[in-house]
């Protein structure tokens, strides 16, 4: 008895088990469901999305239903959630999608992925600084002092510094202030659109639902953008190491994100159509639809306040936009695919910092160019940069949906509805991103060299591993591995700093 009493209490044999993770020295297990929450509430931006996303999905849909482009978008953002947990009940990756992708589809997809993920990331990071500066400068003009044509610029150069003090010292505080701005905003927002229904037009009130399609390229354009609204859902994934529970945690943060946004979204498109046509103004391409709805309704104050919400839900956007990026920059170091530097953490905070030092100049230094070199307006910019953001997104959302069937196969858990949902998914996103491009051609054309530019980017890297270091193409798909740390319940080893 007492023999069998021993062997029950025994600690499991660790012989087999390593004793650091390929991800150590980011913080282990430092952030709760809350936190989690707060990184993906904070790179979709509910506030900001929803007051300015309907405006360009407008512009893009050319005659057809932008409603119709909404619902689509959030069917499709519930279908690529749905795929996405497959992988992140299974395993915590930095790396996220690529990770996944690489899992399913081997290293070349991956590394494909990865391409597109840091497109998604860093472009949207810009709509975000962009945002966030116009928005300011609009506050400040509006309070009597002369901001000029400098002060977007130079709001994108605060922000961007405010970014990479907040990402240095890790996540948590700013997520916890993300939520907290995001939900105060979301309300005032939900609040505006409740005072502008009553005084709409009620003829208008069926003409957004009865608006018919008038073709394929525009619902897909529109659709298109109308999904740059739910992007960054997923990025609660990136914190598969730093989160407490992680396989509770991200999928659940997923799906209530989609769900909550969802929402929010289609009521906000819809109620902004029935607006701009009960008062007279044209909504598509309208930096600010929910200050004129708020002025018409009889309530200018509540606008200005949510331009302040918006500014700062771009702000918030941008960070976890940056935190997700970092961590893509992160993983590709530590597989050896960028310099090796780039997988340096700092030893005390636990934070990415070398990568972080790529990010954040970069999305600063694009913008800039764009503001002050090209003499663009900060619109003008935001229209473009989330055109390319979202080529990059949907891209990756094309190829990770893709690996889930053959991921689960390999592993002996696909079953028939899952291999279907994810397959049927990725074949519509591929169809969106294929008439999208065909569509941008003619009406983004600079988008889709900032497309195809930074494409050859990554095609030129690609090219160069596959010759000078095939290794570590086919060593790609690092994640957080068990430790002997995990099976006893102890303090990680945390090998900071070392790659």
């Amino acid at each position: 008895m007492r023999a069998l009493s021993r062997a029950i209490s025994a600690p499991p044999a660790v012989d087999s088990v390593p004793t650091s993770s390929p991800m150590a020295g980011l913080k282990w297990r430092a952030v709760g469901l809350v936190d989690v929450l707060a990184q993906s509430a904070g790179a979709v931006a509910p506030t900001a999305a929803a007051a300015s996303i309907p405006a360009l999905v407008v512009g893009q849909a050319s005659g057809s239903s932008p409603l119709l482009c909404m619902v689509v978008a959030w069917l499709l953002a519930g279908g690529v959630c749905a795929a996405v947990s497959q992988f992140t009940r299974r395993m915590r990756a930095p790396g996220s999608l690529y990770t996944f992708t690489t899992k399913g589809l081997g290293p070349h997809a991956g590394f494909a992925a990865a391409v597109a993920l840091l497109i998604g990331y860093g472009f949207v990071a810009m709509f975000s600084l962009v945002g966030a500066g116009m928005y300011a400068q609009n506050l400040v003009s509006t309070a009597g002092v002369p901001a000029g044509g400098w002060g977007a610029a130079a709001g994108v150069v605060l922000f961007g510094a405010v970014c990479f003090v907040v990402l240095r010292r890790g996540i948590r505080i700013s997520a916890r202030v993300t939520l907290v701005v995001e939900l105060v905003a979301v309300a005032l927002m939900l609040t505006l659109l409740a005072i502008v229904l009553p005084r709409a037009d009620p003829a208008a009130f069926l003409r957004p639902i009865t608006a018919g399609v008038s073709g394929p390229g525009h619902l897909a354009a529109g659709t298109a953008v109308a999904m740059t609204a739910f992007v960054g859902f997923e990025s609660a994934a990136a914190l598969g190491r730093e989160a407490r529970r992680p396989f509770f945690a991200i999928p659940r943060t997923m799906r209530w994100v989609v769900v909550a946004v969802g929402f929010t979204y289609v009521a906000s498109m819809y109620i902004q159509q029935v607006g701009a046509e009960s008062f007279g103004f044209p909504l598509a391409n309208d930096d600010l639809a929910m200050t004129q709805l708020a002025a018409h309704s009889g309530v200018p104050r509540m606008g200005r306040l949510l331009e302040l919400g918006q500014a700062t839900s771009l702000v918030a956007c941008a960070i976890a936009s940056l935190t997700a990026f970092s961590r893509v920059v992160f993983t590709l170091g530590r597989e050896g695919v960028l310099p090796a530097a780039a997988g340096w953490t700092d030893p005390l905070l636990g934070t990415p910092l070398v990568a972080l030092a790529v990010a954040v100049p970069a999305t600063v230094a694009v913008p800039l160019l764009l503001l002050v070199g090209l003499g663009w307006t900060p619109w003008h910019a935001m229209s473009v940069l989330i055109v390319v953001s979202a080529v990059g997104y949907l891209t990756a959302y094309t190829l990770v949906c893709a690996a889930v069937p053959a991921f689960l196969h390999r592993i002996g858990e696909l079953t028939p509805r899952t291999g279907i949902l994810a397959g049927g998914v990725a074949a519509v996103l591929a169809a969106v991103v294929g008439v999208y491009l065909a569509v941008i051609a003619h009406t983004q054309s600079l988008a889709l060299w900032l497309v195809l530019a930074s494409g050859a980017l990554g095609l030129g890297l690609y090219a160069w591993l596959r010759r000078r270091r095939p290794a570590c193409l086919a060593g790609m798909g690092l994640f957080d591995e068990t430790t002997v740390a995990d099976l006893l319940s102890a303090q990680p080893i945390q090998d900071a700093g070392r790659v």
